[in-house]
């Protein structure tokens, strides 16, 4: 979804970028491009006319600031429209606090109460789970299992059916956590011993945040789940799920914006890490290829200790084969390749798709052949000719294809650095981010 919404807006604003005049016509095709875009992602018919007209109206009447061109000034507004519409992030604090995670069966709940359990943690803080799901048959070893790889306790008693109970005592076990996440149980539908159970622990819990969980998938659906639970609970925040395996992502996006809850976290991926804390210029900043640098110094930070990694290196544009499988070392501990990119201000720079085709097999027939090369080759690959190639490979136990596959790829690193640093072309995004600070 996001990668398709995505590349539909950019394409749109570069349409708008390469004409000579903008004038009434140009933002007219701006706007329906930006329809066909919103619509097709399953954003709600009502908002996208009301971001439409905002759009033209502004663009047409509005006089640009000083200093600032006409085409920029519209794609400013865009860029703020679209913020608009995507609404308010909810509130996450990094204090102690206890979380109840509600949600329907199949919505990625606990997986998700693994995934934030992993983001406290690594914000520094003592987390515990505890597992009050009492409905679905192996939901504890399930829970269980994904908090003993990241090392965060999790409470449960297996075979008690009383949720009340488990949570009851749960909160004495873990009352030395600085953050306990409650996992409740799901149905296939709200029905009311599933809205009585929620609401009875939340009072005892005395939950500093009632979070709802919603799989992406639903789309526009997502706003009458969202409403029942605000009812029943006063949800203070939504996460939205496999953001990263449906086209109706902007269905769900628009309508809990709808509801006053904002979102607080997306989910994008499998691994633990993937749990993105949802900032609605961010958001909106990738989309357009404007990066988020921010929540990119942020997962370094996070990182620190773990690894090394520069992000300054990243984005000079020259550096060497031993520069490149450090950072891509970082990078895979940070998470996935694409996803950190994303983070980055690409703009209009097309990667190659062998960039993102990283893994971790690949990484270490890499660092074989990187083994077999000298000081001066890691240093200088133009050095490497023919003859060279020859002769790493046959160092490394690999072929003369596979080390020229390894300077093929670092070659479209490099290319590609080199266009984040000058973000090439005439519909140059990081100029244009950096206008787009005030509103």
């Amino acid at each position: 979804m996001l990668e398709g919404l995505g590349s539909s807006l950019k394409d749109a604003l570069k349409k708008l970028a390469g004409k000579t005049v903008v004038d009434r016509g140009a933002v007219e095709e701006l706007v329906k491009d930006l329809q066909r875009a919103l619509l097709q992602a399953d954003v709600n018919v009502r908002l996208v006319m009301q971001l439409s007209q905002a759009i033209k109206t502004r663009a047409l009447d509005e006089a640009p600031p000083k200093g600032m061109a006409v085409r920029e000034h519209v794609l400013r507004i865009v860029y703020q429209e679209l913020v608009r519409l995507m609404g308010s992030a909810g509130d996450v604090k990094l204090g102690p606090q206890t979380i109840l995670m509600a949600g329907l069966q199949g919505s990625g709940k606990t997986t998700t109460t693994a995934k934030l359990a992993r983001y406290f943690q690594r914000k520094g803080l003592k987390t515990a789970v505890i597992c009050a799901d009492t409905f679905r048959p192996g939901a504890y070893e399930q829970l269980s299992t994904l908090c003993s790889r990241i090392n965060i306790p999790c409470y449960g008693q297996p075979g008690e059916k009383d949720a009340r109970l488990i949570v009851r005592n749960g909160l004495k076990e873990k009352e030395n956590a600085e953050v306990v996440i409650i996992d409740t149980q799901g149905r296939h539908a709200l029905e009311d011993d599933l809205i009585a159970e929620i609401i009875d622990l939340n009072i005892m819990s005395s939950a500093t945040h009632r979070w709802l969980v919603l799989d992406a998938a639903i789309g526009q659906k997502a706003s009458e789940q969202a409403k029942k639970f605000h009812e029943a609970i006063n949800i203070d925040g939504v996460i939205i799920t496999k953001m990263d395996g449906t086209a109706k992502g902007g269905g769900a996006l628009s309508a809990v914006s709808e509801t006053g809850a904002g979102i607080v976290f997306i989910g994008s991926g499998e691994t633990i890490d993937d749990l993105e804390r949802f900032e609605a210029d961010s958001f909106i900043s990738r989309l357009l290829g404007m990066g988020d640098l921010k929540a990119l110094m942020e997962k370094a930070q996070e990182m620190a200790g773990e690894t090394e990694v520069d992000v300054n290196a990243m984005m000079r544009g020259k550096f060497t084969l031993r520069d490149m499988y450090k950072q891509l070392e970082a990078l895979n501990k940070m998470g996935p390749l694409k996803q950190i990119m994303g983070m980055l201000p690409l703009g209009n720079v097309e990667l190659p798709a062998d960039v993102y085709d990283v893994t971790s097999t690949k990484m270490s027939r890499y660092r074989i052949i990187m083994d077999s090369m000298t000081a001066k080759e890691l240093d200088d690959p133009s050095v490497i000719g023919s003859s060279r190639i020859q002769r790493i490979a046959a160092g490394a136990g690999a072929s003369p294809d596979e080390v020229r596959e390894l300077l093929k790829y670092y070659k479209n690193m490099k290319r590609m650095l080199k266009g984040v640093k000058g973000g090439g072309g005439k519909f140059n995004m990081q100029r244009l981010m950096k206008r787009f600070g005030g509103t």
